[in-house]
């Protein structure tokens, strides 16, 4: 089964998991400090729920695809560039406490989206792609096969020219920690 993934940076964790456990009649599948995650079955959502200031509002942190294994991850990577997208491709990272394999690639407002699978569960957030600079990004590849390591993705040749080579600001993107 694959299920949308819907990441939000939220002011008060407590509160908002009080809100969603209301909205869908569910407790969280995953706690930890300064994040929950709720595995719905209807919808078929993930919902995630990211600590953020307590005076900022809610806002999207980033978006996602989650699928059963690393072959559909594969084959979404494969999808991808064949429709002419940079893709940041990350195997046995460790991101939001599990151990993913992930691809990511930016849309054309800037927003990030990953295809992932978990693997395991682990004991850290953790930080994807912990080699790619704080909040730069290179420019995009020559091709759209791959980006080097530890490179964050560029935005697609579609996206709006304020998004061009910008690393994606979400909570494991390439780049962002």
């Amino acid at each position: 089964m694959s299920r949308a993934q819907l990441a939000l940076r939220v002011p008060d964790l407590e509160q908002s998991v009080a809100f969603y456990s209301k909205l869908f009649g569910a407790e969280p599948a995953k706690r930890r400090e300064g994040y929950a995650n709720f595995a719905l079955t209807e919808p078929p959502l993930k919902l995630v729920l990211i600590e953020g200031d307590a005076d900022t509002e809610t806002r999207l942190d980033h978006l996602g695809v989650e699928v059963e294994s690393t072959e559909a991850v594969d084959a979404a990577t494969q999808r991808l560039k064949d429709a002419g997208l940079v893709t940041f491709e990350e195997a046995d990272t460790t991101c939001c406490y599990a151990l993913q394999d992930k691809v990511w690639v930016t849309a054309p407002g800037a927003e990030p989206w990953e295809v992932y699978v978990v693997k395991a569960d682990a004991d850290a957030f953790g930080t994807s792609a912990d080699t790619a600079p704080t909040g730069a990004a290179p420019a995009a590849p020559a091709s759209a096969d791959t980006a080097p390591t530890g490179a964050a993705p560029a935005a697609p040749a579609n996206a709006a020219p304020a998004s061009a080579g910008a690393a994606p600001d979400a909570c494991c993107a390439p780049g962002t920690r």
